[in-house]
């Protein structure tokens, strides 16, 4: 049974995550496909900036749900198929929890739906981490909304947060005496790294100081890069 509730971890995460809600709702609202539009990444910043609030509000509840219910599915197939609670930090396969995650992050980020090209996974890591253990979560959301409230960069946010990502979890690892901490701090890592190679070219307009401000308008990012 153990066989198989592996192969859900691989799979059912990778299928349900490759559903992009951005692509979808921006579908549906204009016909137009997300990316080709703004900064062509289909998640929920380019949404916001491109179809408006009620729009980017159905992306952050379908890519919140995908990411939850990814790893919840995950666990229960863990716990009927044989009787392994992997929220518990002491049954040696916590691990598989954050590996459900790493799938599901890969299908966001290269969905088979879409031709391999999907959004850039920060969201739905965010929600995977809220159904492994909800406090690392907490603590990362609250690093990356202050970064984003004195910088305005949501890229500068997201990326520092990805890269404390992996270590915020080993130290709750740790501190909770997890049985496979150092699997969990590995498969979040493969996460981070995920996450900050799709933002590399926000990276590189960060280093020159072209990326564009939350709320920041076309002509008034361009306005700044003449100034």
């Amino acid at each position: 049974m153990l066989i198989i509730c592996f192969i859900i971890t691989a799979l059912l995460p990778y299928l349900l995550c490759g559903i992009n809600s951005a692509i979808i709702v921006t579908k549906i609202k204009s016909g137009d496909d997300i990316r080709t539009l703004g900064s062509g990444n289909a998640g929920l910043t380019n949404t916001l900036r491109t179809q408006g609030k009620l729009a980017a509000l159905f992306v952050l509840l379908g890519d919140v749900a995908k990411g939850v219910l990814s790893v919840v599915f995950v666990g229960l197939s863990f716990r009927l198929l044989a009787d392994i609670d992997p929220w518990s930090a002491g049954s040696g396969y916590e691990w598989a929890l954050y590996a459900s995650g790493a799938s599901a992050i890969l299908g966001h980020v290269f969905p088979v739906y879409y031709g391999f090209k999907g959004g850039k996974g920060v969201l739905v890591t965010v929600s995977v981490l809220l159904a492994i253990d909800w406090l690392p979560a907490v603590i990362l959301l609250g690093i990356f909304g202050l970064i984003v409230a004195v910088s305005k960069y949501v890229s500068l946010g997201s990326c520092i947060a990805a890269a404390l990502y992996p270590f915020t979890v080993l130290i709750f690892g740790i501190i909770e005496k997890s049985a496979c901490f150092w699997g969990n701090f590995v498969c979040s890592g493969f996460i981070a790294i995920l996450i900050i190679f799709m933002h590399r070219e926000n990276i590189k307009r960060l280093i020159h100081h072209t990326e564009k401000k939350l709320g920041e308008k076309k002509d008034d990012a361009k306005n700044a890069e003449k100034e």
